[in-house]
């Protein structure tokens, strides 16, 4: 109802100012009528001035003939004259006659002077009222000519003027007949809800009374009453409902693309056709209509891009440890705000649209099959820019729980998406229709006699744009149907006993990161940190060694085996020292026990024949080696007693154990420098992921750049047209003017030569 109350204030005002403009135009045409009578009596009193002159003129013509019979005749009198003074001598008659000849000629005399000063005078007379009337008459042309440039100029404003509220008028007559239909629409929905109202009302008093009984009898004790103390509950989160919104909103993205580029392409050639037919732009002027739709059709970019933008903002704010709910989705205004302004954009073309469809009606090429196509197509753009109307509002609806909390119930919001969804086949279905009367209409344009290739070709990009967008939209409508049970059910977070807004969505989300960077600074080994000073003094080493890495790395693997194969020596002879050591030892003992027995005299001989251990002997079999991956170690296999056994046994456990204690130290060694070599790795892959991120916003610049010059392209090429447009414009007007110019030079010519013959007459 407000809209209709704001409509009717404008129409008002629209009508208000109409008549003021009405007002002023009859008084200006007032003007203008006077102008033209003074005009009129002016031209009037120059036709009498002429009659005058040429009146004046007859009367110096006449004066100028009796002039030379005067002459003519004081000549005769001259020669009667002389005759009668030759006749001197004769009788006093002749003296008499010659007397009242005298007097006759000196009265002729006298009436020729006279003659010639009003003669003169008359001249005089005649060339000041031509000079007075040709300068009035230079006026008066001049004035003439400021008049009729008023009035053209009154004439131009006062016919835009009227194409503008034309427009304006036919523009709000659309709008007035959708609001009374949806007004239609609303009421029977008001009526319907207001029946659910009632039957709801009812179950849910029952359920009341139900539960509040339950409650009285068997609760003791109920958390959940204060919706401030509910709003503090911490909500539960639901990771598979988050994975399958990034899910949703990445193929919806796809498809808002696809759809995007089929808008374009459907404006971009529009805005080509326009310039094509029904006039062609690069011969003549098109109309304004369809210039002022040309350059408003040229501004979609502006329109359609941030719509793709801001979906993809919205995609790129939506993690798997995040939030996602309508209370959550901030980037839902701005994308809301995008879509809004395109709708708006397609309700400032429509009219000019509608208007241009009429041009073509007008057209004398313009067959009746073709006149209701036109028709056909109107209606389907009006459809078609209703159906973004409604699902502008409907996308408003779904953002305004973002802005504020608990502006959207769950019924409320399932009711939105049904309508949505519903709404996305109607796009669906209006697109379908304009695509099959577009074919058709190409299909009757290429039976007119002035079709040119370009304007086929034009009309086939059309189409395959058309089916485009029908496809695009056929498949957003698809996606939404197959995913509405998903979108009507409770989102993934959600306290108990209270609702989600914004500001607690914020907070808890500030608080887990904060959590996630504790826990990870905790757990986190720190690494053996080096002193400032040797840090600066081993730079230089460090850098220089890194760029010959590979040849180090080569120089340590090198390194390491002949370390292996040197270690695996020296073990050798270890061990072959210690049991040298050994047998040593032993054989020293035996040479003390032999010195004994000489000194106390007992036989040696039974005694070395028993006794004698030794394992040089020449019956002794050849040593055997073993060799491992710890060492070599060389085993003679002789007769030895227990007890050389177990101190041999005891001298090899020693060596094994110092040697797991060595190559622990080694192993712990590596680790480090592993480590080392890990923390490296990972500061060269955050390099290279930073290196890509700019490559990537480079990248995206470029793309700008590039989207600039094309458009600025555009524009250039537009605007060269024009003024090459307005050069072409006035150099006609000035060879016109120039025509005109000798026209009066040729008349000012011969206006001057016949006022010097007359003279000369």
């Amino acid at each position: 109802m407000a809209n209709v109350t704001d409509l009717q204030s404008k129409y008002s005002k629209l009508a208000q100012e109409y008549s003021k403009l009405r007002a002023q135009n009859q008084v200006l045409k007032k003007a203008v009528v006077d102008e033209q009578t003074a005009s009129c009596s002016l031209k009037d009193e120059l036709k009498q001035k002429e009659q005058s002159l040429r009146k004046v003129e007859q009367e110096m013509d006449s004066l100028s003939f009796r002039n030379q019979q005067l002459t003519k005749r004081v000549e005769l009198l001259q020669e009667e004259l002389l005759l009668s003074e030759s006749k001197s001598k004769k009788s006093k008659v002749s003296l008499e006659t010659q007397s009242v000849f005298d007097e006759d000629l000196q009265k002729k005399i006298q009436e020729n002077e006279r003659l010639h000063i009003q003669f003169y005078e008359a001249d005089e007379q005649y060339r000041r009222q031509e000079a007075q009337l040709r300068a009035r008459l230079d006026q008066l042309e001049k004035e003439s000519e400021q008049h009729q440039a008023v009035v053209d100029a009154l004439n131009r404003k006062y016919t835009d003027a009227i194409e503008k509220l034309q427009n304006d008028k036919a523009h709000l007559e659309v709008k007035a007949q959708t609001l009374e239909r949806e007004a239609k629409d609303c009421r029977i929905r008001t009526e319907e809800c207001q029946q659910q109202l009632r039957k709801y009302q009812s179950e849910v008093s029952s359920q009341l009374k139900h539960s509040s009984s339950v409650i009285q009898e068997k609760v003791p004790f109920n958390d959940t009453q204060l919706s401030d103390y509910n709003s503090l509950n911490v909500p539960l989160h639901n990771r598979r409902h988050q994975l399958k919104a990034r899910d949703m909103v990445a193929q919806a993205l796809g498809f808002v693309q696809n759809l995007v580029s089929a808008l374009l392409n459907f404006h971009s050639y529009m805005e080509q056709r326009v310039h094509i037919y029904p006039l062609d732009s690069s011969i003549e002027a098109i109309s304004p209509v369809n210039l002022k739709f040309s350059q408003y059709l040229h501004e979609n970019a502006s329109y359609l891009r941030p719509l793709e933008e801001h979906l993809l903002q919205l995609h790129h704010s939506i993690t798997e440890d995040g939030i996602t709910a309508l209370e959550t989705l901030a980037k839902l205004q701005d994308f809301s705000r995008s879509f809004s302004s395109y709708s708006s954009f397609l309700q400032k073309i429509l009219p000019y649209q509608l208007q241009s469809l009429e041009e073509e009606c007008e057209v004398s090429l313009c067959t009746t099959a073709l006149a209701s196509k036109n028709r056909q197509l109107q209606k389907d753009m009006k459809k078609l820019t209703a159906v973004f109307q409604k699902l502008k509002s409907y996308v408003a609806l779904l953002a305004l729980p973002s802005v504020c909390s608990d502006a959207m119930c769950k019924s409320s919001a399932n009711t939105v998406f049904t309508q949505m969804s519903a709404c996305l086949h109607g796009l669906q279905d209006a697109a379908t229709e304009l695509s099959q009367h577009y074919s058709q209409k190409a299909s009757l344009e290429q039976d007119l006699p002035t079709v040119t290739q370009k304007f086929r070709t034009t009309n086939e990009c059309l189409l395959s744009s058309l089916a485009s967008l029908t496809n695009s939209c056929g498949k957003m409508a698809t996606f939404f149907s197959n995913n509405l049970d998903f979108l009507a059910l409770c989102p993934g977070y959600s306290p108990r006993g209270g609702f989600l807004n914004p500001r607690q969505a914020d907070s808890m989300m500030e608080n887990k990161r904060r959590a996630a960077t504790y826990m990870s600074t905790i757990r986190k080994v720190r690494s053996e940190s080096v002193p400032y000073r040797e840090a600066l003094a081993n730079r230089h080493v460090l850098t220089s060694s890194t760029e010959s890495r590979e040849g180090l790395m080569q120089q340590v693997a090198q390194s390491q085996e002949k370390i292996s194969r040197l270690e695996q020596e020296k073990e050798h002879w270890l061990l072959e020292a210690q049991l040298g050591q050994v047998r040593l030892q032993k054989e020293i003992q035996r040479i003390a026990q032999l010195e004994a027995q000489i000194t106390t005299g007992c036989p040696a001989e039974s005694h070395s024949a028993t006794d004698d251990p030794d394992p040089m002997c020449a019956d002794a079999p050849e040593p055997g080696q073993d060799t491992s991956l710890i060492g070599m170690l060389t085993v003679t296999p002789c007769s030895e007693s227990a007890a050389d056994q177990e101190s041999r046994e005891h001298l090899i456990k020693h060596h094994y154990m110092s040697r797991v204690s060595e190559l622990t130290t080694q192993l712990q060694m590596c680790d480090s420098k592993a480590v080392h070599f890990h923390a490296e790795c990972r500061a060269v892959a955050k390099r290279l992921a930073m290196a890509e991120k700019c490559r990537e916003t480079l990248t995206e610049e470029l793309k700008l750049a590039h989207q600039n010059i094309t458009r600025l392209q555009d524009e250039l090429s537009t605007t060269k047209r024009s003024y090459e447009d307005q050069l072409s414009m006035m150099s006609d007007h000035l060879c016109s003017m120039n025509d005109t110019l000798s026209k009066q030079r040729d008349e000012i010519d011969t206006l001057k030569l016949a006022s010097k013959v007359r003279p000369q007459r």
